[in-house]
């Protein structure tokens, strides 16, 4: 039998095989009513006669499930594919039919390959754990994947099933439990040592009531002592102050020296990015926010190749490369670019050595200056 793609009797394993699932074509199965009976227990076959659309209710309750999963037949072929897995790994009905080596869920966020041939070989479960996957502009997810080979009353082989369990609740709560673990281990420590020194206090003190109980005069000289102790307390104390006082004033001055930094590089009426070796932006000022839409706290820890932005950041790198290299040289270029606002513009840039206390090269700085538009720079070439 020969199916078009919206007749694929995918969910109908029970009365039709795969031959040749790229081209849709299928076989009927040949059915053994005595076979049937044996091997469904209890007439499960004439309860599932008796209600109307059961296959219908299958594939939803499949495509429903909250957990996302794949099956693929035995050649490894994309059979079904629920919106769970549609959502999760980006895939969709256009992969049905499609083998699962062609697909990127087949070796990202793991590699399943072998856990699908280890599957269809021993014929049980296998199971990965602890795996991540890390998905652009959202938190890491945690999944148990089970590999189940789906085999038929003889133990044939009709296609595998890949579950894929997300488990992050589990893994932070176990990370949480481990954390807390951890500070009551500390936290009995300290009592532990807390412990010991007050008995050794308490054998100090009865050993200095025992003294006191001799005789007046040694307690007369314990309270001097005790006063002595107390003003030393008292002089510490004024000194905790004191330096309280000096890092409250320090805060301030780092407070003002910040707040001046970044009135000074959003006065620069030129583009400002530092980049460190790396070449990930450290500082992005007013100015670069004006001329590339980017604010700074989108564009501080990213790579300057991974922006967003209208500047050829491939013709930057070899600028930047050789400030690195010499750490004295002055680099300037011009490059065609494209602002926010979608206009062609020529940009020059001006590249020197980002040095730190220690003269050593931490980085570049990066001036960006708009010389006029590429349709002038044109017209001064003709």
């Amino acid at each position: 039998m020969f199916l078009g793609h919206a007749e694929m009797l995918l969910s109908h394993t029970d009365r039709f095989t795969p031959l040749n699932l790229r081209y849709r074509i299928f076989r009927r199965v040949s059915t053994d009513p005595a076979g049937a009976e044996r091997s469904a227990p209890g007439g499960m076959v004439e309860r599932h006669a008796e209600v109307s659309g059961m296959d219908a209710i299958r594939d939803l309750a499949f495509r429903a499930s909250p957990v996302a999963q794949i099956v693929v037949t035995g050649d490894d072929t994309v059979a079904m594919i629920n919106q769970q897995a549609e959502v999760t790994f980006g895939l969709s009905a256009r992969d049905i039919g499609r083998g699962l080596r062609d697909l990127d869920v087949s070796y990202r966020p793991v590699e399943l390959r072998s856990h699908v041939e280890q599957a269809k070989v021993e014929r049980r479960t296998a199971l990965i754990q602890d795996v991540q996957w890390q998905r652009a502009g959202s938190d890491p997810a945690w999944f148990e994947i089970h590999v189940d080979p789906l085999v038929d009353v003889e133990n044939g082989l009709l296609g595998v099933s890949i579950v894929f369990f997300d488990v992050t609740a589990n893994r932070t709560l176990i990370d949480q439990v481990v954390e807390t673990n951890r500070q009551v281990e500390t936290a009995y420590e300290e009592l532990q040592s807390t412990n010991e020194e007050l008995e050794t206090t308490n054998e100090e003190l009865q050993s200095t009531v025992e003294e006191l109980e001799t005789t007046n005069e040694e307690l007369q000289s314990t309270n001097e002592e005790l006063e002595t102790i107390n003003e030393e307390l008292q002089s510490t104390n004024d000194e905790l102050h004191t330096i309280n006082e000096a890092l409250r004033e320090r805060s301030l001055e780092l407070d003002e020296a910040t707040a001046f930094t970044e009135s000074l590089t959003g006065s620069i009426r030129m583009g400002l990015a530092v980049v460190d070796r790396q070449m990930r932006v450290m500082l992005w000022n007013r100015k670069c926010e004006e001329l590339w839409g980017l604010r700074r706290d989108e564009a501080l820890g990213v790579p300057l190749s991974n922006l967003d932005i209208g500047l050829p950041t491939e013709a930057v790198k070899p600028l930047l490369g050789r400030v690195f290299v010499d750490a004295g040289s002055i680099e300037e270029m011009t490059v065609d670019a494209v602002d926010r606002r979608g206009r062609s513009t020529r940009i020059r840039l001006m590249c020197t050595a980002f040095r730190g206390t220690d003269d050593s090269v931490n980085g570049a700085v990066l001036l960006m200056e708009v010389v006029g538009t590429t349709d002038q720079a044109e017209v001064r070439g003709a």
